[in-house]
């Protein structure tokens, strides 16, 4: 990008300036740190960037324009310009009937897309009078136990002009099925069903450990779901890759982004080899990413991930359609970087964090709740947190041009560094025997759970600073917050309600369909098609996770 010899000089003067003017400066001041670093730890931040500090960067090669490989600068050609990214909120309230109105509630703020929450029996694949979901009945979420209650949930809602979102995995073929069959019932063409499943399993065995069945079987559910959606809903993105929980359990940037997209390989290559050609599925891929407090290194890591997915998809799967090396994410604020303490200052914090989303180029976004570190959000909290995307969108000019960051000297090494990094533990992984065999051998939870102690460590040592927590502490009595609950009576009601389904349900029906899943179950055929028409015989999320629990057992990991 620069001539030579114009190099040298900006060397030789750098130089100079350190010598005569920096150096004088710090032996007199001093600096806060003797050491500045990204928030991580992944890389040395220092004093000043210049144009020696992205010397090899070849625009064409490394940037590029928006819309075009190696998508650095962002997949869309307008991106926010042309249209502003989704604004999603989280909600999934103790019944389906709660959840239909913070729904309502959420569109009549100016809400662009919907984003569904589960409680942790629907996402273990219990219904709500299992033995195991006693006392967590709608507590993390809405608690969906059939057809009836999905149908609550989107009742007034056309699912042909909203876009859904929904945070489930181990059961995300029951859900996607309960999805399709609310859009049949409502006269939806499948093709103009839009939204996303999570359905990233991978991410289950490695941080939150919301699992059911063993890898294998799980990679074959979610390759069916890539092949009914291809072929059904087109528009519907068949699984969210998600770093959002590696970067909750504790890890780097980098680390975010090389086990995300490691898993991206994974499920590839587990369709490829199912007999799936790569450009038929991948343009329905998508990514879910956590935005954490250092906006710079956010932004870097955003644009890294770009670039890298290109690379991966033409080099190691050889895609040529221009929509499979698109890497298209979601962004979520940081959940854990709330605090219980001085809880206002987390809108502070998620407006940064939403930030450095916007920069970095994100197809949609979820603000969090300021009361999030304490239950699930309130209307009012939610309300604000929704607030901030369209602040960001209408008055803050943050989106009225395309990667406003490029160019910066520091951003650019900053991206390059995140970039180096994560392909050398892709490499890592590679040796291993790809992420799979990393991950049930532990060795990627090692990885993570060494950097959440490090920064832990850090935290209590006052090494490193959080506001409110362990500095500018005040001392307060209890704060006075309104907080959402799920009552013991609203529990029993939502027990009862499942247990009258099954009384007044065709019984002959719902033992059919569960009969022809498990028959499916034991060959190789796709299993969506069985799993609607149980969902449509109004057999339950329980029933259905049993039949397979059965076929194909329960996953067992090891101790790390």
């Amino acid at each position: 990008m620069f001539d030579p010899d114009d190099l040298e000089e900006i060397r030789s003067e750098k130089r100079r300036w350190e010598e005569e003017t920096r150096e004088p400066t710090v032996e007199r001041f001093g600096e806060r740190e003797e050491r500045f670093t990204t928030d991580t730890g992944g890389q040395d931040v220092d004093p000043l960037y210049t144009p020696d500090d992205v010397a090899d960067l070849d625009y064409e090669a490394d940037l590029g324009f928006p819309g075009e490989e190696p998508y650095t600068r962002g997949v869309y050609p307008t991106m926010h310009r042309g249209r502003l990214w989704t604004m999603r909120q989280y909600a999934g309230m103790g019944t389906a009937a709660e959840t239909n109105e913070r729904f309502n509630y959420l569109i009549d703020q100016g809400s662009s897309g919907l984003s569904m929450a589960f409680d942790l029996p629907t996402q273990m694949g219990y219904d709500s009078d299992a033995d195991m979901a006693a006392g967590e009945v709608g507590k993390s979420g809405v608690a969906i136990d059939s057809l009836e209650d999905f149908e609550r949930v989107f009742d007034g809602i056309p699912l042909d002009e909203v876009s859904t979102s929904m945070t489930i995995n181990a059961p995300a073929s029951v859900l996607l099925a309960m999805y399709v069959a609310v859009g049949d019932r409502q006269g939806v063409d499948r093709e103009e069903l839009r939204g996303t499943i999570q359905n990233d399993i991978m991410k289950e065995y490695i941080a939150r450990n919301l699992y059911i069945y063993p890898p294998a079987e799980s990679m074959r559910l979610i390759t069916d779901i890539f092949e009914f959606c291809a072929n059904e809903t087109p528009k519907f993105n068949t699984i969210s890759i998600s770093g959002y929980h590696i970067r909750e359990a504790g890890s780097t940037a980098a680390q975010e982004i090389a086990f995300t997209l490691g898993n991206g390989i994974e499920y590839v290559q587990a369709a490829v080899d199912a007999g799936l050609d790569v450009d038929e599925f991948a343009p329905q891929l998508s990514f879910f990413f956590n935005a954490h407090n250092n906006i710079l290194e956010e932004v870097a890591k955003f644009r890294a991930a770009r670039r890298m997915w290109a690379t991966i998809m033409a080099e190691r799967f050889g895609a040529e359609n221009p929509k499979s090396k698109q890497l298209k994410f979601h962004t979520q604020t940081a959940g854990s970087m709330l605090t219980a303490q001085q809880i206002e200052n987390n809108v502070v914090r998620v407006g940064y964090q939403a930030l450095a989303a916007v920069l970095g180029g994100t197809q949609s976004l979820h603000t969090n709740g300021k009361d999030e570190a304490l239950s699930l959000p309130t209307e009012k909290s939610v309300r604000t947190a929704l607030r901030t995307q369209q602040i960001l969108a209408h008055e803050s000019g943050a989106a009225d041009t395309i990667d406003p960051l490029a160019g910066s000297y520091y951003v650019e090494s900053l991206t390059d560094g995140i970039e180096e990094e994560a392909f050398d533990i892709l490499d890592e992984v590679d040796r291993r025997g790809g992420m799979l065999d990393a991950v049930q051998n532990q060795w990627v939870q090692r990885q993570i759970q060494d950097t959440a102690f490090e920064r832990q460590r850090e935290i209590e040592e006052g090494e490193r600073v959080i506001v409110g927590v362990n500095e500018y502490e005040v001392e307060e009595d209890e704060p006075q917050v309104d907080l959402e609950d799920v009552s013991e009576e609203e529990q029993r009601a939502q027990v009862e309600r499942v247990q009258d389904l099954r009384e007044s349900r065709d019984s002959e029906e719902a033992e059919a369909a569960l009969a022809a899943l498990r028959d499916a179950a034991t060959g190789d055929a796709n299993l969506m098609p069985y799993i609607v028409d149980a969902v449509k015989a109004y057999a339950t999320v329980g029933e259905i996770c049993n039949v397979l629990r059965k076929e194909f057992g329960e996953y067992q990991p090891g101790s790390v």
